[in-house]
């Protein structure tokens, strides 16, 4: 059975993705939805052109992430996309967001993704895909989203070595780097301190991003960047020390 699996699914990027890649592949018998809010997912029941099934978990806790190990065992499908979307971030001051949120950007951000990527690796073969929602802020370090950047810089540099080691095998491995994108993500990340001006006036629609995201993955490309405003930020942070930078961000904030 030929399956893709995507995480963080009930909402946002997630729920987009599941959209887009049951229109566009035909092939794909079932989709594997992922997420906390098992609610979420069922509302899709019916409304894909594809057969779904809904795991309500917490991909942070150990224990839980046994449901989809298990699934895996007993099915044993052909993984022909995986995408790992799950992620939250918080804008404020280190000190000013409290260690447990803190901490948890970083369970869910990256230890998570390199769970669910090495259960997963197993099932998939030749031609399949693996995609990770990194950001742009992955770039280069971001005061007032330190910890979430950070978490962000080591999905792009694990995806893309994981893309090099699994080259040979004919998996491709792309990590998104949007901008901000019109989410439900901004809800959770102002709950400390709000958006920036500048990052509202880039804010891109993700069913653009999700696209260009499927495109790329099939082009082979190791990184997707959607817009002009974020592939000129990319050059940017390529070019430029990043300590100029950080500190002209920082007199933003």
């Amino acid at each position: 059975m030929k399956i893709a699996i995507i995480t963080g699914a009930s909402s946002g990027m997630g729920r987009e993705m599941a959209v887009e890649i049951a229109d566009r592949f035909s092939k794909i018998e079932e989709i594997w939805l992922i997420a906390r809010r098992k609610e979420r997912l069922e509302e899709l029941e019916g409304h894909l052109p594809a057969r779904i099934r809904c795991f309500g978990m917490d991909i942070t806790c150990e224990e839980q992430r046994e449901k989809l190990k298990e699934a895996l065992e007993q099915e044993k499908p052909d993984v022909k996309i995986l995408v790992n979307s799950a992620g939250f971030g918080k804008i404020g001051k280190i000190g000013e967001i409290d260690m447990e949120t803190e901490c948890g950007m970083i369970r869910l951000n990256c230890e998570a993704l390199c769970a669910i990527t090495h259960m997963v690796l197993p099932y998939m073969r030749k031609n399949s895909r693996i995609i990770q929602l990194a950001s742009s802020a992955a770039f280069l370090p971001q005061p007032k989203f330190a910890v979430y950047a950070a978490t962000k810089s080591f999905v792009l540099s694990y995806s893309m070595a994981l893309g090099a080691e699994l080259k040979k095998k004919g998996i491709c491995v792309t990590a998104v780097c949007p901008g901000p994108v019109d989410t439900e993500f901004f809800e959770i990340a102002e709950t400390v301190s709000s958006v920036p001006l500048y990052k509202k006036l880039v804010m891109a629609d993700p069913r653009k991003v999700v696209s260009k995201a499927l495109r790329d993955s099939a082009g082979g490309k190791a990184v997707s960047v959607y817009g002009l405003a974020m592939n000129g930020f990319r050059i940017l942070a390529k070019v430029f020390p990043h300590r100029p930078i950080v500190d002209v961000m920082g007199r933003w904030v």
